[in-house]
């Protein structure tokens, strides 16, 4: 069973009602018709329903929750909500109002005040504009030092990873992050590596170099993060640096040192 196919029995075993905001886009539809069809989730589109119907055409929806936010009876109360949380930055109660009719604040909102467990965006918006919201209003964990970004990778038929599943971090967020920065970011993906996989991470500290087979600025920060990534959570299999390497005869052939195993090879 691959990463993917897990996900969907473990969604399946315990299901969770999912917002989806950007529901004037196809592909949205689609996702949420046949996330319904299969009984994936419980799914609320946010918006006009007539406009939403219409887009949708025989693509059946009809198990969908439609909430359209300036007719829902929990307007009010999403405005205040906002507007407690975000006086202090200086946003009145009239721009509370605005902000709130915005899908993906809706979204977020509704996750805030429990009356959804998790929100889908990013197919229309930008990062930036999916993230400012979460931020906002969820905020991060207590313990996060900072927010990053990361890609989950599965590559067929490879015995490494976990079933050929990796996670790949920062990949779109913190641009240039500092060594403290670097060895927060491992530490975090480890633990969303272990909560989206249900296993145990191997974490490997990438760069062109490995143990010191370069030498530069960029080289010797990875170096550093690796020892604050392992005086911080010393029960992480954690290793670097690393140097992955792309060409046609492996897709990541660096060594965690820990292990002695090297990574995938696609022959």
């Amino acid at each position: 069973m691959n990463f993917l196919e897990q996900t969907i029995e473990r969604a399946k075993a315990d299901i969770k009602t999912i917002v989806l905001p950007e529901s004037t886009d196809m592909r949205v539809i689609k996702a949420a018709s046949m996330v319904l069809e299969q009984g994936i989730a419980n799914v609320v589109l946010v918006g006009n329903r007539d406009e939403i119907t219409d887009l949708a055409g025989n693509l059946d929806i009809s198990k969908a929750m439609i909430v359209d936010p300036v007719k829902s009876e929990k307007y009010e109360d999403y405005v205040n909500t906002f507007y407690e949380l975000r006086k202090a930055k200086g946003i009145t109660i009239e721009k509370a109002k605005e902000i709130m009719k915005n899908p993906v604040y809706w979204g977020v909102m509704m996750v805030k005040k429990g009356d959804a467990d998790g929100m889908v965006s990013g197919a229309v918006n930008s990062t930036a504009d999916t993230l400012r919201p979460a931020l906002q209003i969820v905020k991060t964990a207590p313990d996060a030092k900072l927010v990053s970004a990361f890609f989950v990778i599965v590559v067929p038929n490879c015995e490494y990873g976990h079933n050929g599943t990796f996670i790949y971090a920062d990949s779109g967020l913190v641009e240039n992050p500092n060594e403290e920065q670097l060895a927060e970011i491992a530490i975090t993906s480890a633990k969303s590596f272990k909560l989206l996989v249900q296993a145990e991470p191997k974490v490997a500290m990438l760069s062109y170099s490995s143990y010191g087979s370069a030498k530069s600025e960029l080289t010797e920060k990875v170096i550093k993060a690796t020892e604050i990534a392992k005086e911080r959570a010393p029960y992480l299999l954690l290793d670097g640096e690393l140097q992955g390497e792309i060409g046609s005869n492996s897709t990541f052939s660096g060594k965690i040192k820990s292990s002695g195993k090297p990574g995938c090879r696609s022959g």
